[in-house]
């Protein structure tokens, strides 16, 4: 069989970045393997003469001198059903220590983004069992909601919680760490296992020991991956952790190319080059399979800046975002949302009947009990009846949205949470008494009332026989637990 290929050679070495003259006809993208070497690259850029090649693989096997082979195709990953459960590199290679993973095809890892004319509305929700979020910030199937905040402060922990969440509900997920350290990861692996997470999710790792190259990579094999399933009908959700990361990487690539640096030192098409991953996610319409992807990127602030350059973009090319405070974590408050500075621009239009019903104006009263709280920390005279029970139902509310980590709550749970606030019952408990009522009424409703979780779950409605139902579970969950405070007649 004969092939054709242009054969160049490496001129000049810049850690991750060589200079490749002899191959006249390259084109960006292209995939380039270098001769003897368990390295290859592809080209990132050229002038007339020579091409410049982000290497991959390992580079100190690479000298200048050595023979470059141009492949006349772009950069592909392998993709397939069989990489979910699997912890895999940027070049689809395990690092799970199990065997290679057969595909089922090749994708480009830069591509096209889907046209406005084969997408369609957002209106499916995507529950991410994060009762913060599920009430006030909804978020759709195929839409990019943005986790920022400082370092330490949980965003992680609010996106693998949404994975853990899909368990059961034919959605692929896939974990993109990019930059992080190896023990990051095997916390989340270890994480995922733990919640029986991992058989429907794709870890892709570019930890903090690997290239700038990989890293660079690491955000965009991940949505190729995405997009094989994406092209089949299915949904796919993708998080990226983290895109600071992401944007060093580039940054030090760039600057090793000799590009111009702009703002804050990134070179000018770092916002391309966020807003091109973007772009990728969304849903398709019938037409094309009705598949979707829906995407957490996580963004590192710097004590509490919101308007840095790399930040100031990605708020610009979502479509929400999720901003956790570090005062808030300090104070115990966790998951730390900041409801205030948090939005989803898709509004509750995704909400399913039940959930609009009953958190229409969860947001505004929480948001009032806060500021309430703040004119009332001064006070020195009593505080009115309607004051009192304004700063009680707030404080009820509070300790509602509070959760533990790698434990999401299931629409059902919440919604009987939610059910039992506005029919003002939580309001007459102590504290110690709210914390029993979340942590045991989820469990006793699935002991003694099966039958309507489940038709809660399909109906998604509260429909007067399911509000009945709810009545006396609630009834009985009250009589058997007695709680002091609590009057059987409330509910009567």
């Amino acid at each position: 069989m004969l092939k054709i290929r242009e054969v160049g050679r490496i001129k000049e070495i810049k850690k991750d970045i060589a200079r490749v003259e002899g191959l006249p006809r390259c084109m960006c993208g292209q995939l380039v393997d270098v001769y003897r070497r368990d390295a290859c690259g592809f080209v990132a850029g050229f002038i007339e003469g020579e091409a410049t090649v982000f290497l991959l693989g390992k580079l100190d096997e690479v000298a200048i001198g050595d023979t470059v082979h141009a492949h006349l195709e772009t950069f592909s990953i392998p993709v397939g059903e069989k990489f979910q459960g699997r912890v895999v590199n940027v070049f689809g290679a395990p690092l799970d220590g199990k065997k290679l993973v057969v595909p089922d095809a090749r994708y480009p890892v830069f591509r096209e983004a889907p046209g406005v004319l084969e997408r369609k509305p957002l209106r499916e929700t995507f529950e991410t069992g994060t009762l913060i979020l599920d009430t006030a910030i909804p978020i759709a199937k195929g839409q990019r909601e943005l986790i920022l905040g400082d370092r330490m402060t949980g965003k992680t922990t609010i996106a693998v919680d949404a994975i853990l969440n899909q368990r059961g509900k034919d959605i692929v997920c896939i974990y993109c760490l990019i930059g992080r350290s190896f023990s990051a990861l095997q916390r989340v692996v270890e994480t995922l296992k733990f919640g029986n997470a991992l058989d429907y999710t794709i870890v892709v790792s570019a930890t903090a020991s690997t290239t700038s190259g990989e890293q660079y990579l690491a955000p965009y094999v991940a949505t190729a991956l995405g997009e094989y399933f994406m092209d089949r009908g299915r949904d796919v959700f993708i998080v990226y952790d983290d895109l600071t990361k992401h944007a060093w990487a580039y940054r030090q690539l760039s600057l090793l190319m000799e590009r111009s640096p702009g703002r804050d030192a990134y070179p000018g098409d770092v916002f391309y080059l966020h807003s091109q991953l973007m772009e990728r996610s969304g849903k398709y319409n019938e037409a094309h399979g009705g598949g979707s992807m829906t995407c957490f990127p996580i963004m590192e602030t710097l004590q509490g800046d919101l308007t840095g350059y790399v930040q100031s973009n990605l708020v610009s090319m979502t479509d929400g975002q999720v901003y956790v405070d570090s005062s808030l974590f300090a104070g115990g408050f966790r998951p730390a949302v900041n409801l205030g500075l948090s939005v989803s621009r898709i509004g509750n239009k995704v909400h399913c009947p039940a959930m609009k019903e009953l958190s229409g104006m969860l947001r505004l009263e929480y948001i009032q009990y806060k500021d309430l709280l703040k004119l009332t920390r001064f006070r020195t005279g009593g505080a009115s009846e309607e004051m009192e029970a304004k700063l009680k139902h707030g404080e009820t509310l509070s300790r509602l949205f509070q959760q533990e980590a790698s434990a999401p709550r299931e629409l059902a749970e919440q919604l009987i949470l939610l059910y039992a606030l506005r029919r003002k019952i939580l309001n007459e408990l102590t504290e110690d008494e709210v914390d029993r009522f979340q942590q045991e009424v989820a469990s006793f409703f699935r002991e003694h009332h099966a039958p309507l979780l489940k038709e809660l779950n399909y109906r998604k409605a509260l429909l007067p026989e399911i509000k009945k139902g709810l009545d006396q579970g609630l009834l009985e969950f009250f009589r058997q637990t007695d709680p002091v405070s609590v009057q059987a007649g409330s509910l009567s």
